[in-house]
């Protein structure tokens, strides 16, 4: 087993939380090999009137240092 490391991210999304995550792992992925897993901290959205209009997540990304 290497050594692995955990970072946090912020990232949104105007459709779900799940595409939240999607974009930080899609973010991460261009600077960061050997992506193993997304734990997601804290979620949260914005409301505009009766509608929820961004989906937002902390995200604490955890890859494998070569």
């Amino acid at each position: 087993m290497g050594v692995l490391k955990v970072i946090e991210l912020l990232a949104e999304s105007d459709k779900s939380w799940e595409e939240a995550a999607q974009n930080a792992v899609k973010q991460a992925s261009k600077s960061l090999k050997n992506i193993r897993s997304v734990n997601i901290t804290n979620q949260s959205c914005v409301v505009n009137g009766e509608r929820i209009t961004n989906y937002r997540i902390n995200a604490k990304i955890t890859f494998e240092v070569e």
